[in-house]
């Protein structure tokens, strides 16, 4: 990898609390060998970073990449979340492989290039008779494209039938979903430090699995030390569903199934009451924040400054690419902070608050310590930003800036594990055009396989 030498950095957020200006960083293969000013590296590639803001890489903590082949589907512009899966589920089960893959490298650089260098993915979608490594698929395009990748192996097993909500064709079995879990795990997950790959398990929903999952894959969890993720207290509807089906809100109802400790993270996380917050804090639970997607469906705003009080490790992320119709992280922070104003007040969320969100509080969400600061010894994941242009001009502070004035999010450089893998606002290790045209060409063969558009 070689090393590099970010010169003269005009605002460099370290981490909260700790900023620099006019700062040089120097980069040693994967690490941060050095952070000062006038350092020395003959043998760095420099970059002059005079007019540049550098922020740790961003750290999206939800997502699901297949959901880029069905953005802004007319069908569903307007439904609330349930109505939103039913309508996509008739969609969904005519995914192929091929469709995995081109939304997955789409997902993928439309993160990278607005400054996301590790991302997690929410793959439950697995039709049957498929018959391909989905997960395998997604590996080797983030190695590929060089981005930090953590995958989840979701799953749904609790069709109509049953009295779930997807229909019975799209589902699993439990003893399928458990056997090749431990198969992805096996293959793909490194536990070790700055590893590029991690797996972790991630049964849907409460109304989309059975309870005999939910409590296996906690188990199996906790036997290879691995996390667990859900969607969870995301709309009115889940909590009714959760009271009628099991007598329990959702909350509770996990619990009760095995999923307590800092190794657990849901998505979303709207509907907790005070006392759920104090558990979720006792517990060191995480809630991966997805504001975009909460104002699209009209599911409502997390209590995020509440969760920040009680010390609940609370990441960002743009959740799906269906729900939000984008993958933009930068612009993902800067609706965080207007959706906490707007809902707590001007001073709910500041543009620092929520800098730290996306970078150390979802690094922490991920279990990943390595990352999500700009410090010595740490991973040299690093997004850069150029305040020369248009919609920075007049701004007095840089930092805040790229929240309160920003419109085209894209990076100027974006460095993952020592690698420079945007530069100049592109791509280096993939072609942006194909990626469109393949994704373009693999929506249309979807849509059309499902009959809409």
């Amino acid at each position: 990898m070689g090393s590099l030498l970010l010169r003269n950095v005009d605002a460099l957020y370290q981490r909260s609390g700790v900023e620099l200006h006019g700062a040089d960083v120097l980069i040693r293969d994967r690490e941060i060998a050095a952070i000062g000013a006038n350092l020395s590296a003959p043998e760095a590639r420099v970059f002059d970073c005079r007019g540049k803001v550098a922020l740790p890489g961003l750290v999206n903590t939800h997502h699901h990449f297949f959901q880029t082949m069905t953005r802004c589907l007319p069908g569903a512009q307007n439904d609330k979340l349930f109505e939103w899966l039913v309508y996509h589920y008739k969609i969904w089960k005519y995914v192929r492989p091929e469709t995995v893959e081109a939304a997955t490298r789409l997902a993928m650089a439309e993160l990278m290039l607005t400054g996301c260098t590790t991302t997690s993915d929410h793959q439950y979608l697995f039709p049957r008779g498929m018959g391909e490594d989905l997960m395998g698929l997604q590996v080797a395009a983030a190695k590929d494209m060089g981005v930090r990748f953590c995958g989840t192996r979701g799953s749904m097993t609790l069709g109509e039938a049953d009295g779930g909500l997807p229909p019975d064709d799209l589902v699993e079995s439990d003893e399928k979903v458990l056997r090749e879990s431990e198969e992805v795990i096996r293959r793909w997950h490194d536990a070790s430090p700055f590893s590029m790959c991690q797996i972790h398990l991630a049964p849907c929903s409460p109304f989309n699995v059975t309870q005999a999952l939910l409590a296996e894959s906690a188990k199996l969890a906790r036997k290879y030390k691995v996390r667990l993720h859900t969607h969870l207290a995301e709309t009115l509807e889940e909590i009714i569903y959760c009271k009628e089906k099991y007598h329990k809100r959702p909350l509770q109802f996990m619990i009760d199934l095995g999923w307590t400790g800092d190794h657990v993270w849901y998505a979303h996380g709207i509907y907790f009451t005070d006392s759920e917050l104090d558990q979720l804090a006792l517990m060191k639970t995480g809630i991966a924040h997805c504001p975009s997607s909460n104002m699209r469906l009209g599911s409502g705003a997390a209590r995020i400054p509440d969760m920040i009080a009680r010390g609940i490790p609370v990441g960002l992320a743009v959740d799906g690419s269906a729900s939000n119709d984008s993958s933009d992280m930068l612009g993902e922070l800067r609706q965080a902070m207007l959706l906490g104003r707007v809902t707590y007040g001007s001073d709910a969320l500041t543009a620092r608050q929520v800098i730290s969100l996306a970078t150390e509080g979802s690094a922490a969400v991920l279990g990943r310590k390595e990352i999500g600061v700009i410090e010595v010894g740490k991973a040299a994941d690093i997004a850069i930003f150029d305040l020369d242009q248009l919609q920075y001009a007049g701004a007095a502070d840089p930092i805040a800036a790229l929240l309160f004035c920003g419109y085209n999010h894209t990076a100027w450089a974006v460095i993952v594990n020592g690698e420079i893998v945007v530069e100049n606002g592109h791509l280096t290790r993939a072609d942006e055009e194909q990626i469109k045209r393949n994704a373009q060409r693999e929506a249309k063969a979807l849509w059309q396989r499902a009959g809409v558009c």
